[in-house]
């Protein structure tokens, strides 16, 4: 692809993955209310995001934020045109998420053995087996499967993941018929150059295989990184409303790629998310009475590029002291 046309979307189709309600909220403290959650779900589907991660069907012990998943994905108001997916790490999470009618399975490991047995507690063979019985279990009930690989630009303890491992795992997945595999800069590593390398192999070798993006703005590189897989042939990006996220083996990380951030500058490009941008940034906004704290956001500090500022009170005296200076 021409390295020109990037910067010229020319109504380009961009779908946005919202990962908010569930990668962000489970990094939370402060439980937020079930009928809050649904209403935030809502709130994007209104928007238009083409999926919603609404949240992760887990043990309550496990992830405590999301103890009341199987509620929230019953009763949100869904709307044509949005995947409405969920976490599930194992066969009983799956039944669960199918008997709440969720309509994609996301499934994660690591391409790291060490950041899966860190995270996951169990070598990256186990997890494959285990994930294995999983997507059988939805391939029985018609259900798409994605899986989440971590880690795929690197790892925070082992440093470089090579390309080819990574691959390496995407082909076993493409074997068992997944619909669609997500490349994730789990803590922030990935950057532009590795980032457009690896979508086009990866487009080149599984030209029907669904591909995501998933970046983390941990060193100021999310934006960048969405920009270079574009031009590498990419479409799909997860991101998360506010910036929510993180990850425990990446300290002082700010989150996942924001929502707002990302759908204003490619709106700017003239790129077509399907995206109601103030409907997002007003839900944005309304996050940290439901979190108790400030998201990363710099759309929410500092409003969108449209956002004009009102003149100083003093303009006119200030106007007629220049013109009498002249």
């Amino acid at each position: 692809m021409n390295s020109l046309n990037v910067w010229n979307g020319a109504g380009r189709r961009i779908y946005i993955n919202e990962v908010g309600t569930r990668d962000g909220l489970q990094m939370e403290a402060a439980f937020v209310p079930t009928e809050d959650k649904i209403a935030l779900v809502n709130a994007l589907s209104q928007a238009g995001l083409s999926k919603i991660e609404v949240t992760a069907f887990v043990s309550p012990k496990a992830i405590p934020a999301l103890r009341d998943g199987e509620i929230v994905m019953r009763e949100i108001a869904r709307h044509s045109g949005t995947i409405y997916t969920a976490l599930v790490p194992n066969v009983r999470g799956a039944e669960r998420a199918i008997d709440a009618h969720t309509d994609e399975l996301n499934l994660v490991m690591s391409v790291s053995e060490t950041h899966n047995l860190c995270n996951l507690r169990m070598q990256r063979s186990q997890s494959f087996e285990a994930l294995q019985q999983v997507i059988a279990v939805a391939q029985q009930a018609a259900t798409p499967v994605n899986v989440s690989l971590s880690c795929c630009f690197g790892c925070p303890m082992e440093g470089d993941v090579p390309e080819a491992e990574v691959l390496s795992w995407v082909q076993r997945f493409a074997d068992l018929g997944v619909q669609g595999i997500t490349l994730c800069d789990t803590t922030g590593m990935a950057y532009p150059s590795q980032v457009h390398a690896m979508v086009q192999t990866f487009k080149a070798r599984w030209p029907q295989l669904g591909v995501t993006l998933h970046f983390h703005n941990t060193r100021g590189m999310a934006l960048a990184n969405v920009l270079a897989s574009i031009d590498a042939g990419a479409d799909r990006f997860d991101a998360s409303i506010g910036g929510l996220g993180g990850c425990p083996y990446a300290p002082g990380a700010s989150g996942n790629a924001c929502t707002e951030e990302i759908v204003h500058a490619l709106q700017l490009m003239g790129y077509d998310t399907g995206t109601d941008l103030a409907q997002v940034v007003a839900a944005a906004r309304a996050l940290p009475a439901l979190i108790g704290h400030e998201t990363p956001s710099q759309i929410v500090k500092a409003g969108t590029r449209g956002d004009l500022h009102q003149l100083p009170a003093d303009f006119a005296d200030i106007k007629e002291r220049a013109l009498a200076k002249v």
